[in-house]
């Protein structure tokens, strides 16, 4: 009962000072002295985590009073009924450091109006449940005005054909990776620490490009994922908010647009490509084993019955089963996820081949997960 009165008060006065550093950045001297001194990727941290961690407490507040909660059920792997709406803290985080960076391009606009449109018709789906057909028309909708401002994979040629299979190419990653990112949003902590861990390494490569504006925009995202995380990622305890369909779409959508957004590499499309896909590979490789498998099982034969299956059979299920703790699988999931990111900050002086050779790697690490994953569930049906 004691330790529980200390640590009681303890989270208040760690909310208590990150309130007063908040303040603080408001104030236009200090905002100055960031600018003028070359930080403003520090405030931009410093904002939104600040603004996340403080506002977070009140969007669970909300969500209680309102009664928009996540019940468990046979699908789920919490057993309380927990406060959705994380994600509104987490949007109003980065849009707000955003603002206080107060520098604004046509592609980065496009990414604030399609992932606001994503995160609204979440914030929908987390109060009555929406049609999933319904939620993929407006993922595309979104999708269409980030490539109407300009963010579009170049992987063919300038040609009529070539153009059409770049924006198709968009398409299927903004949405794949959105709803990966939503799929992964299953276990505590696990969507929001892919958030900080996804957005790191796309700011570090960012930077190692000379795209610094990319940079603040990845850093911005991840300070308003680590603002969130500790609400909802507890060694001990569970969490005591998850992010709701509003924050994982929104994270998936704005850092698979970032992706796209960004320079990878000079005249070397392999590398240019590699550089994400390492980066993403957590959620490329998610999405391709359920599909295959989902198919090849006859559990999916349509692409309706494939939007509508929800089902236990995603990454961090399987690791469960194997692993036999969802804490263990969460930070097994964030090793490899950050394994992946290191190959794609190494790929920054790297060979057409040694790209290739990265690429070949990260698919191994992953047959090996896999090959463990069927290992244990054919010892536990034996038994």
């Amino acid at each position: 009962m004691k330790n529980s009165k200390i640590i009681f008060f303890g989270g208040k006065v760690l909310y208590f000072l990150v309130f007063v550093v908040f303040i603080s950045l408001l104030v236009p001297f200090t905002r100055n002295s960031f600018f003028g001194q070359g930080h403003r990727w520090f405030l931009m941290l410093l904002f939104s985590f600040s603004l996340s961690f403080v506002l977070t407490p009140w969007a669970r507040y909300l969500a209680k009073k309102v009664n928009i909660l996540d019940h468990p059920d046979d699908r789920k792997v919490h057993h309380q009924a927990t406060p959705l709406l994380g994600g509104i803290a987490i949007y109003i985080a980065f849009v707000g450091s955003i603002f206080i960076n107060n520098i604004y391009t046509k592609p980065l606009l496009g990414i604030l109006i399609g992932g606001t449109i994503v995160f609204l018709i979440s914030v929908i789906d987390d109060i009555i449940e929406i049609p999933a057909g319904l939620k993929l028309l407006v993922q595309f909708l979104a999708a269409s005005i980030i490539i109407g401002s300009g963010i579009v994979l170049d992987l063919f040629p300038e040609t009529p054909f070539g153009l059409a299979g770049n924006i198709f190419l968009t398409f299927l990653w903004v949405i794949g990776i959105t709803n990966s990112f939503n799929f992964f949003d299953g276990m505590d902590g696990l969507a929001s620490g892919l958030g900080i861990i996804t957005a790191f390494f796309i700011g570090v490569v960012a930077f190692q490009t000379d795209q610094p504006f990319l940079g603040w925009i990845a850093i911005a995202l991840m300070g308003s994922c680590i603002g969130f995380f500790p609400y909802n990622f507890r060694l001990h305890q569970p969490a005591t908010i998850f992010l709701g369909d509003a924050g994982s779409n929104f994270l998936g959508f704005t850092l698979a647009s970032l992706a796209i957004f960004g320079d990878w590499a000079d005249n070397n499309p392999i590398v240019s490509l590699a550089t994400p896909l390492l980066i993403f590979w957590i959620f490329v490789f998610d999405m391709t084993h359920i599909t295959l498998t989902r198919v090849i099982s006859g559990r999916v034969t349509n692409f309706k019955e494939w939007i509508n299956y929800v089902g236990k059979d995603h990454l961090h299920h399987r690791l469960e089963f194997l692993l036999k703790s969802k804490k263990q699988s969460v930070l097994f999931i964030f090793f490899l996820c950050a394994c992946m990111g290191i190959s794609a900050v190494v790929l920054r002086y790297a060979r057409t081949v040694d790209a290739i050779l990265l690429v070949i790697q990260a698919a191994i690490i992953v047959i090996l997960v896999t090959i463990l994953e069927a290992i244990a569930k054919k010892q536990a049906n034996n038994d």
